[in-house]
């Protein structure tokens, strides 16, 4: 039997609920077959277009004396609860098709950061619509957001990315998995907060899913990480004539990848340096990135 934390793409679970809860029923046979299998499986999963929905939704509320403000902290739990949701009753849909008895619970998670963390004076992940360049600085001058262009398509507003520290519920997680729960945690890479002499504040940030999912296994001792996104492979070259598909690699063939900067820093490097700080803690540990 082995240990595995899943990491689910958010851009992969859909753009509506409609379309996530269908996306989510195809994930949860896949899942259920390695718990059939005799593992332990922990579910992580990203929330990019969601939580960029959530924050859109609520701002227009706000604008329009609906409801009152939500700061982006909270948008990302009500994300994790949302998402959670969806993949609990198809988990638990599955899980009764097949005639096995196992609980699912989602544990909302929050995640530590360093309020130093030079991400926060350069923000670059991007979250919710698309905007034109007048409408982005107007939002800009009334709100103070920071937009940026993304790829020809317009401009989108722009959060810090900070890297997670420690994952504070991890006890409570650790305790759930080891009475042979399916758990899902660390929902778009975590609540962002840091410790202040008040305790918890949540902060304005979106962390990278793959790296607390990585931290995630490190800390409950995983014996692998799997990552699943767009693609079905990892390849270097990717989308030149010599594109070459990569099966298996050691660290040291990845480090020396990254240093011919074979992955884009927005997609696949993130995954591949996330694995590399999983698989660096023991050396029978595995990563699949598919």
């Amino acid at each position: 039997m082995a240990k595995i934390v899943v990491a689910l793409g958010g851009n992969a679970l859909g753009k509506s609920p409609e379309e996530q809860l269908e996306l989510v029923k195809h994930t949860a046979t896949s899942l259920i077959g390695l718990v059939a299998a005799g593992h332990q499986v922990v579910i992580s999963h990203g929330n990019g277009p969601q939580v960029g929905a959530i924050n859109l939704g609520m701002n227009y509320a706000a604008e329009h004396g609906q409801t009152a403000a939500f700061p982006f902290p909270e948008c990302g739990a009500m994300s994790q609860g949302y998402i959670g949701y969806h993949l609990q009753q198809s988990l638990q849909n599955e899980l009764h098709h097949r005639w096995m008895n196992k609980n699912v619970v989602t544990m909302v998670t929050q995640v530590e950061v360093d309020p130093t963390d030079s991400a926060f004076q350069n923000p670059t992940k991007p979250v919710g619509a698309f905007y034109s360049k007048e409408d982005a600085e107007q939002i800009e001058r009334n709100k103070g957001y920071v937009f940026k262009e993304d790829a020809g398509r317009g401009y989108r507003q722009v959060v810090p990315s900070p890297l997670p520290k420690s994952i504070i519920e991890l006890d409570s997680i650790n305790t759930l998995v080891e009475a042979d729960n399916l758990v899902i945690a660390g929902g778009g890479g975590g609540v962002p907060v840091v410790k202040t002499d008040d305790g918890l504040k949540g902060v304005p940030a979106v962390i990278d899913k793959d790296r607390s999912s990585a931290l995630l296994a490190d800390n409950l001792e995983a014996d692998q990480l799997i990552i699943l996104t767009a693609v079905d492979d990892v390849y270097i070259n990717y989308g030149k004539p010599d594109q070459k598909v990569l099966r298996d690699l050691s660290s040291r063939e990845a480090r020396h990848y990254i240093n011919e900067g074979q992955f884009a820093p927005g997609s696949m490097l993130p995954k591949i340096e996330a694995c590399l700080t999983f698989v660096d803690g023991d050396a029978d540990r595995t990563a699949l990135i598919t």
